[in-house]
């Protein structure tokens, strides 16, 4: 690996580093009820926090026009109004942040011409990601912002999957510029690990849908729901598919269960690696890091979500969607040359996005 690459990498990974946080500390502003504490977005001017007691005032006095303060925490007091504010506040600082160190650095980059052709374009896009990752944040706190106390948990899925997304495309854009050995064949498994991919893009929906609907309060006992299989309240809506999109009770039901069918999966796969001595190392990451969020995940139900114990299963998740992504780049077939032809990297680009969607 060239001088160039090697930079690149180094400045990449700093990135994913500070992304990966971010959607830590996003876990954490949901979980604390923090995220509807800043009624206004700001983008430039919003950068430094209230610093005298008449700019507390005002800010707070802004957050009692809507409905979280009205129907929530009516009577709540400055001191308590601060203490979900910071960690709003953190996370849109944090944005500002990696909008600052992907930006700044590209720039120079790319005025020094030290961006090896093919992936100038990449980069770019994933300037454009960060952007849209900025404004549907907004998107998303919009909706709780109307009439209800809470955040629509489809636009709170499309906020996280788009910060999974962007994590895993920009570790992509890392393992091509490291040049990590693909070892795919034509005995590669790829049907199963797309197979995978496409199971951990659902279950991952499913989680975000169990976040934002609250799901993880009731029913904290497993394997069964408080002594059934499927709860009767998970079968209460009409007509039967909306079940799957609007009730907690089913939505619960099904991340449950796609977590165990994941674990199996990704332990059958590891099973072939394992018989094959075949892409064995991001198998093996792959198998521990989900069978880590699969543990977490049942002691995160049973003790009714704890703050700690909830950011723990996101952050591990971001874990996993990582290990996906290397075993799901490992098992490509390896490039004939070290050509890196603008055209021939161009074409290449979709790989991830096929990947990630099980294409």
């Amino acid at each position: 690996m060239d001088t160039d690459r090697r930079n690149l990498v180094i400045w990449l990974a700093f990135v994913c580093l500070v992304v990966y946080v971010m959607i830590t500390v996003g876990g954490i502003t949901r979980l604390t009820q923090s995220g509807l504490s800043m009624v206004d977005w700001r983008p430039i001017m919003g950068v430094m926090p209230p610093m005298t007691q008449d700019e507390w005032h005002r800010v707070f006095n802004a957050y009692k026009e809507y409905p979280e303060y009205q129907k929530i925490n009516r009577g709540m007091s400055l001191d308590e109004f601060k203490s979900i504010f910071y960690w709003e506040y953190g996370h849109r600082l944090l944005g500002r942040i990696i909008g600052l160190i992907y930006f700044i650095p590209f720039m120079v980059f790319l005025v020094l011409g030290r961006i090896p052709a093919g992936f100038k374009l990449k980069l770019w896009i994933g300037l454009v990601l960060g952007g849209l990752q900025g404004l549907m944040g907004w998107y998303m706190v919009k909706s709780g912002l109307v009439d209800r106390p809470s955040v629509s948990h489809y636009r709170l899925a499309a906020h996280l999957l788009l910060a999974l997304f962007i994590l895993g495309y920009l570790f992509w854009i890392i393992l091509r510029l490291a040049e990590v050995q693909r070892s795919g064949s034509s005995e590669t498994p790829r049907g199963l690990i797309h197979g995978i991919a496409l199971l951990l893009f659902l279950q991952l929906l499913f989680g975000a849908f169990t976040a934002g609907l609250d799901a993880g309060y009731f029913l904290n006992t497993w394997p069964l729901m408080n002594g059934q299989f499927l709860a009767d309240a998970a079968l209460m809506m009409e007509p039967l598919w909306h079940n799957f999109l609007e009730n907690g009770v089913m939505i619960q039901f099904v991340h449950r269960w796609l977590g165990a069918l994941l674990l199996g999966m990704v332990f059958f796969n590891l099973f072939l690696a394992w018989r094959r001595q075949h892409l064995l190392v991001p198998s093996i990451l792959l198998a521990g890091i989900t069978l880590v969020q699969f543990l977490v995940g049942i002691a995160t139900l049973v003790m009714r979500v704890p703050v700690a114990m909830g950011s723990f299963h996101q952050a591990v998740g971001a874990l996993v969607v990582l290990a996906m992504v290397y075993l799901v780049f490992s098992a490509g077939r390896p490039y004939a040359v070290a050509d890196h032809s603008e055209n021939e990297d161009s074409q290449r680009l979709p790989d991830i996005q096929s990947a990630e969607t099980g294409g």
